[in-house]
């Protein structure tokens, strides 16, 4: 059982950027595959990026690919998303989730922050 908590949304313009972060408690923390999704309003809530455990393996969606940048610290049982460059259509609620899987589908994610809310203005 592992909870989570992400923080570091806002409001921002077009072109800054952001860092999101994602506290982890309870169970071991270095043993889970570690992802960022996101929900725009009036969408369904799609993948971004994962990272596993061992941080060197990362995956991103297309639409991220080359803006942001997922990371994790085992030892303080931390997520971030580095987001630069950010664009109007990044606006939505931003989730962390841990899973004992590979995917990167939600279904392969157990455990889900309550999300954190980022809105970009053009």
């Amino acid at each position: 059982q592992v909870q989570l908590v992400e923080s570091g949304g806002g409001l921002v313009q077009a072109g800054d950027s952001l860092r999101l972060s994602c506290a982890a408690s309870g169970s071991t923390f270095s043993g889970y595959t570690m992802g960022w999704f996101r929900q725009a309003p009036g969408k369904e809530r799609d993948f971004v990026a994962r990272i596993y455990w061992m941080s060197e393996n990362t995956h991103y969606a297309d639409s991220v690919s080359g803006r942001f940048t997922i990371s994790r610290d085992n030892a303080k049982k931390m997520l971030y998303l580095q987001m630069n460059n950010l664009k109007p259509e990044d606006t939505a609620v931003y989730y962390c989730a841990a899973s004992f899987k590979n995917g990167i589908l939600q279904t392969d994610f157990a455990y889900w922050g309550q999300g954190t809310q980022v809105t970009v203005s053009s």
